[in-house]
């Protein structure tokens, strides 16, 4: 007797409730992957293009420098230094489905040191709708990405790094 197969649910976790799905407003094309329910009842939802969290603002892929799990919930830090905390005790498939969506956008990534106090991250990124990456600069605390100095250190950096890898 072969033992009964397990539920879709119980693989991958329940439905997403359609009000939940409808207050999205989804974007064309864009669709839900997975999702998990928060203490209080709402949703943290990941799509083909964006982390949604609940009472929060909409977090495309392509934005997202990192996300931090811990047993409470999962931390959001976005390129531009943004930081977003949700309670999530349980994530179900939320942490794979980021971690996947985060790392499809990424072409290339180096670190390159550009004085003697630290370095920037070069990035470039698929962003949906453009044909070529977008590359963006993630300075090493302390730095000021501002400083014209730094900048244009970094600008040298990504030429080479452009040249060298031909993205």
């Amino acid at each position: 007797m072969t033992p009964p197969k397990p539920s879709l649910s119980r693989l991958f976790g329940s439905r997403l409730p359609r009000e939940v799905r409808t207050a999205l407003a989804l974007e064309s094309g864009e669709r839900p992957i997975s999702h998990a329910r928060t203490p209080e009842g709402g949703h943290a939802v990941a799509t083909t293009r964006a982390l949604y969290l609940p009472d929060g603002p909409r977090l495309p892929w392509h934005l997202m420098d990192k996300a931090v799990w811990d047993e409470e919930g999962v931390t959001v830090t976005m390129t531009d230094g943004s930081v977003h905390r949700s309670l999530l005790p349980e994530p179900g498939r939320l942490p794979e489905t980021i971690r996947e969506r985060v790392t499809s956008t990424i072409v290339a990534s180096r670190h390159v040191t550009i004085d003697g106090r630290g370095g920037v991250r070069l990035v470039a990124r698929r962003i949906p709708g453009y044909d070529t990456p977008r590359w963006e600069f993630i300075f090493d605390p302390g730095l000021d990405a501002k400083d014209p100095g730094l900048r244009a250190h970094a600008e040298q950096a990504l030429e080479e790094v452009r040249r060298s890898l031909g993205v």
